[in-house]
């Protein structure tokens, strides 16, 4: 694919293709968790898994702060022509290696101070048992986590979306009927799932190192110069991408907090579904920006501004659609992802109806302000990239959090996510609209 000639919608929509794969992919993993210790263990064990996902949105944030970030340099390095101190293989190694420190923290961290930081996310005394039985098998491959991240980022940029969608199916698929078989087959419960999700880890990792070893492969090892200098420089590139995952991390250890303080534990199992639905609306939104991000970059580099203009077209129209197929199914199905989830009591089907649709306003806008921050890190514009968010994901949403419930009561805490993505939506419009005028002119 020479993404600086051939025809933008055929090389988006492929792209686009491969990327909401592995999204989908990716996001099942989770959904197929949550679906089969909710229907094993009830509403408990799919309120274990929501105290459990801030620990997943760290540890995939990490893997995004060097993906996205180096990848961007190293396509931009690409169509610039840049070579040698400055070329695409200094970005590739200075990648991994922070990869793989960054990965050798979240080992640390997650296999020795696991009770402590599930009881900081919201465990209670009943929830905490069930939570560390899933991250049992889950400690012995942190690594590959956000390892999978970084490489299924770089394979996306080097030509090679396809294999990295294969990578993340391969994985997937052997979840969903690993967990079937661990969770019912062998009655192991939500061990079984945390078992299955590892397993699938490594599928994919092992199928993602195959690239390395294929003759399409220019991705490279060398002797890294000015390393500290590289790392800044990606770190500056892949934060907003970054936090656009751990920010999920940080609104459900409030939303756990506010939920168990106004409405309590049905509540917070049915947040335990909407954890996994905005999880798989974020994934979609991802693949939108994901898409877009190798193309942008690449023609970035090379000063092609009708290019970069017909992809955020594109990217555009595919954000759209997905807020249109989400926000309608949370309005007009909210029963059916109940009864996906989890087996539920008359309690939960009473709440959730009502609290499913409030939230699912928000599925509106969210892939819009999503791929706008991809938009922006694409074209090396850290700081807008950064505020958009920062904005959505701590500051506004986080002060919601906080306010909504103690002013207007707990009802008032599902509208937090609907608000803060409108407020971050005007300013994010006017702000690409000036760029998309300003392109061939003046440059950005």
């Amino acid at each position: 694919m020479d993404l600086l000639r051939e025809k933008v919608g055929r090389l988006y929509t492929r792209y686009l293709a491969a990327a909401f794969g592995s999204a989908l992919i990716s996001s099942i993993y989770g959904m197929v968790d949550m679906a089969m210790v909710g229907q094993y263990q009830g509403p408990e064990g799919t309120a274990a898994l929501a105290v459990v996902a801030p620990i997943w949105n760290l540890i995939y944030s990490l893997g995004l702060l060097t993906g996205i970030g180096g990848s961007v340099l190293f396509s931009t390095a690409r169509g610039s022509g840049a070579r040698g101190a400055e070329g695409e293989a200094q970005y590739f190694t200075a990648a991994l290696l922070g990869s793989l420190v960054l990965a050798a923290l979240c080992w640390g961290v997650v296999g020795f101070f696991d009770a402590p930081l599930l009881r900081f996310f919201g465990a209670e005394d009943t929830l905490l048992p069930l939570a560390r039985q899933y991250l049992l098998p889950v400690k012995f491959g942190v690594p590959l986590f956000l390892l999978n991240q970084m490489l299924s980022c770089f394979l996306r940029n080097d030509g090679a979306p396809g294999l990295a969608t294969g990578a993340v199916l391969a994985g997937g698929i052997f979840n969903v009927f690993g967990d079937y078989f661990f969770v019912f087959g062998l009655d192991m419960g939500i061990f079984g799932a945390g078992l299955a999700t590892v397993l699938g880890a490594l599928i994919t990792f092992c199928v993602l190192l195959s690239h390395l070893f294929s003759p399409q492969n220019t991705l490279r090892m060398v002797r890294p110069t000015r390393l500290a200098v590289r790392l800044g420089k990606i770190g500056t590139a892949g934060f907003s991408a970054c936090f656009v995952d751990a920010a999920m991390g940080i609104l459900t250890i409030l939303f756990n907090r506010q939920i168990m303080a106004y409405a309590g534990a049905d509540a917070l199992a049915v947040y335990g579904i909407l954890v996994n639905i905005s999880t798989f609306v974020q994934c979609c939104a991802y693949s939108v920006g994901q898409a877009a991000q190798p193309i942008l970059s690449i023609n970035f580099g090379a000063g092609r501004w009708d290019r970069i203009r017909a992809t955020s077209r594109w990217a555009l129209l595919a954000a759209a659609v997905f807020s249109i197929l989400w926000t309608a199914a949370a309005l007009g199905a909210p029963l059916a992802f109940v009864y996906i989830f989890m087996s539920p009591t008359d309690k939960v089907l009473a709440i959730a109806p009502a609290i499913i649709r409030c939230y699912g306003l928000s599925f509106l806008l969210l892939p819009f302000n999503i791929f706008s921050t991809y938009y922006f890190q694409s074209l090396l514009r850290p700081l807008p990239a950064m505020a958009v968010s920062v904005a959505r994901g701590a500051l506004i949403s986080g002060f919601l959090i906080q306010i909504l419930p103690a002013l207007l009561g707990g009802d008032a805490l599902w509208l937090a996510m609907p608000i803060t993505e409108l407020v971050v939506a005007l300013p994010v419009a006017a702000l690409m609209l000036r760029d998309t005028r300003r392109m061939g002119r003046t440059g950005l």
